[in-house]
């Protein structure tokens, strides 16, 4: 019998969730001012808590020790699209604008291999850089693409899941897909990538105007026969778009009833954006188990909109954050949290601070599906985690001195943090080498 490989442990300030703050309140946050985290050797988490209590209990296991600094699980980015990185911090258009002007013309690129697989490389580098260690990203109507993200998400071990755009009108010809073809290369790309590893796959219409109801039933059926994939799509981004959708579903009652008719509002669905939404829609949202992604540097750039964040917790529906690059101007899911809390006080509403970093955390694994396996510390699941620099900036230095409580101190992180906030990236208990 081959001996199992040993225990390793992780000394810092440590916090994690253990349920949803609005829920339970502050008991929802485990906070350490000296804890340990214990790994066992297939990279699961065995046990955290404070390490004077557990020290003697893991004599013997090796521990790397941080000194100022925070264990936090790793961000999840709960929508973004890999190849528009090039096109990131792009001068000047909405939403409509933006499509035509930066993101097909970088997209139709694609196509090419090479040109695939240096985006992705990158692109993974940058969100591992910047704490985030899972992430449900589109690619583009070229197989291509779907192979270049997942084939470097697994180099890394990391959980992530993307899929083939399924476009087949209202876009350049050279990107738009056929019925045949889309269902080829979806079917193709379950088979080699979904559970392979940490992967996933998701059904990905890109948005209802760029894709026929014939193809959006397709999306709806391919979503049905395989019961453990995603659907990964936007809705009621810009008022532009719902008026175009009106136009091009003239029989269907709103937005949402576009993909309810061909089978895409599922428990499995998650919808990015939701700005404009009816409190129908919000009530069937609901009713059918979706979740959202709140994506406000994008929705800010772009004009789009504000989503009002205390709606989805009303209606109970499952809420992750999104860079939403390169409508989103940061890979920085602190940044993303920033422009959430100002969103909310711009709508004269509150999303506090333990909140928020739920919703990066294990919100956002449970908005993907995801929470039974990543999101906290819980004995079990798998260890993706952030080493958080605690005195990147001077200002940051002092701010925290002030500081007389966990919220108080993690919503100045929020506030004031960049990506030298971020010491390392961990997956499955390893750190990773950028």
């Amino acid at each position: 019998m081959s001996r199992a490989a040993p225990k390793t442990a992780h000394r810092a300030a440590l916090m994690h969730f253990t349920a949803d703050p609005a829920v339970r309140g502050e008991s929802a946050c485990e906070y350490f001012d000296d804890g340990l985290l214990v790994i066992d050797g297939r990279g699961l988490i065995v046990e955290c808590g404070a390490a004077k209590s557990l020290m003697p209990k893991y004599a013997g296991v090796p521990v790397t020790v941080h000194k100022n600094a925070m264990l936090t699980p790793g961000f999840v980015d709960t929508h973004t699209h890999f190849p528009q990185t090039g096109v990131v911090a792009s001068y000047g258009a909405d939403l409509l604008d933006w499509l035509n002007r930066y993101t097909f013309p970088a997209e139709e690129m694609f196509a090419d291999e090479k040109i695939a697989e240096d985006a992705a490389k990158f692109f993974i580098k940058q969100m591992l850089a910047n704490g985030t260690t899972t992430a449900l990203v589109f690619a583009t109507s070229h197989k291509t693409s779907a192979d270049a993200i997942f084939a470097q998400a697994r180099k890394h071990n990391m959980r992530l899941a993307s899929g083939k755009v399924l476009m087949n009108r209202n876009a350049p010809k050279n990107l738009c897909d056929n019925l045949r073809d889309g269902e080829k290369d979806t079917r193709a790309l379950i088979r080699r990538w979904h559970g392979d590893g940490r992967l996933s796959y998701a059904i990905t219409p890109r948005f209802a105007p760029t894709s026929t109801p014939s193809q959006l039933s397709l999306a709806g059926k391919l979503l049905q026969e395989f019961p453990d994939v995603l659907m990964h799509t936007h809705l009621s981004e810009n008022r532009r778009e719902l008026k175009w959708v009106r136009e091009l579903f003239p029989n269907e009652r709103d937005y949402l009833a576009v993909y309810e008719k061909r089978g895409l509002a599922c428990e499995r669905s998650v919808f990015a954006h939701c700005i404009h939404l009816s409190q129908s829609e919000w009530r069937r949202l609901s009713s059918s188990g979706c979740a959202v992604a709140h994506c406000p540097l994008s929705n800010f750039f772009l004009g789009s909109g504000m989503f009002d964040f205390a709606k989805a917790q009303k209606h109970k529906v499952r809420a992750g954050l999104g860079t939403d690059i390169g409508g989103g101007n940061s890979f920085s899911m602190l940044r993303v949290m920033e422009e959430s809390y100002k969103t909310a006080r711009m709508l004269g509403k509150d999303l506090t601070p333990l909140k928020m970093w739920h919703t990066a955390t294990l919100g956002g694994a449970a908005a993907l599906a995801m929470d039974s396996r990543i999101g906290n510390f819980a004995p079990g699941k798998e260890a993706d985690f952030i080493v958080l620099n605690l005195s990147p900036t001077e200002l940051i230095t002092r701010r925290l001195r002030a500081c007389q409580t966990t919220s108080e101190k993690l919503f100045a992180l929020a506030m004031l943090a960049d990506d030298r906030l971020i010491k390392s990236a961990h997956i499955l208990g390893k750190r990773q080498n950028l």
